[in-house]
């Protein structure tokens, strides 16, 4: 009797404790404030189990079998990715973003047929975020070793695409003083792009145009 009483005294809340762990879950998502949650799950309460478990079978997949690429770090299932495993791409040439999401929106825009890198982050100090949080290190071992770049290539040029604020020109900065003795050429996309924007909002016209009319950087 005791246990039962201390069963059902462990959760108070007005929903079943099962639906209140889906809410807490879904609230922990970007954007997702509590009565979104709440929505949420009843659409997924409301929706029949095999779609529900679906949902559930495609965030299990995700976690099991997506990773970062090891030489670019973009998001794959497949280990180099199939932007690093094209032979027929210019991976002389690296065009380094900030996070998958904007190297997916360059790409889509056809103009650019070289390689890429992805930061994952750009330096913040008042967020903590250092160069060692981010894939510096080995963006600066694809540079200086042939080996360790997509098809063995030989980097020629680095072009910046992070995005035009604060955060993203202090990364730029910091990065072309680390690149400054290496023998390659530095270039950052036009900006084409208004400043303080994010590169995954830009239309693919206006990243079009800052990829061909990309600017030289001069090593101060």
């Amino acid at each position: 009797m005791a246990n039962q009483q201390d069963s059902s005294s462990r959760h108070t809340g007005p929903y079943p404790e099962s639906v209140s762990r889906l809410m807490e879950q879904l609230g922990r998502l970007p954007g997702i404030g509590p009565r979104s949650a709440e929505r949420l799950a009843f659409h997924i309460l409301k929706s029949d189990r095999p779609e529900a478990e679906a949902l559930a079978g495609a965030i299990q997949d995700v976690k099991r079998s997506v990773r970062y690429c090891s030489i670019c770090y973009t998001i794959t299932d497949h280990d180099p990715c199939p932007i690093c495993a094209d032979d027929r791409r210019d991976h002389g040439i690296i065009l380094v973003v900030e996070q998958p999401k904007d190297l997916i929106s360059l790409e889509q825009t056809g103009m650019h047929r070289g390689g890429y890198h992805v930061l994952l982050g750009r330096l913040s100090p008042l967020d903590g975020i250092e160069p060692a949080d981010l894939t510096v290190q080995a963006l600066m071992a694809r540079i200086g070793d042939e080996t360790k770049n997509a098809c063995s290539t030989k980097v020629r040029e680095v072009v910046f695409g992070l995005s035009p604020n604060l955060e993203g020109d202090g990364t730029v900065l910091y990065l072309t003083e680390r690149l400054r003795e290496a023998d390659i050429t530095l270039s950052r996309l036009a900006r084409g792009l208004p400043s303080g924007s994010q590169i995954e909002y830009a239309n693919k016209a206006v990243l079009a145009d800052a990829i061909v009319g990309r600017q030289s950087i001069e090593p101060s």
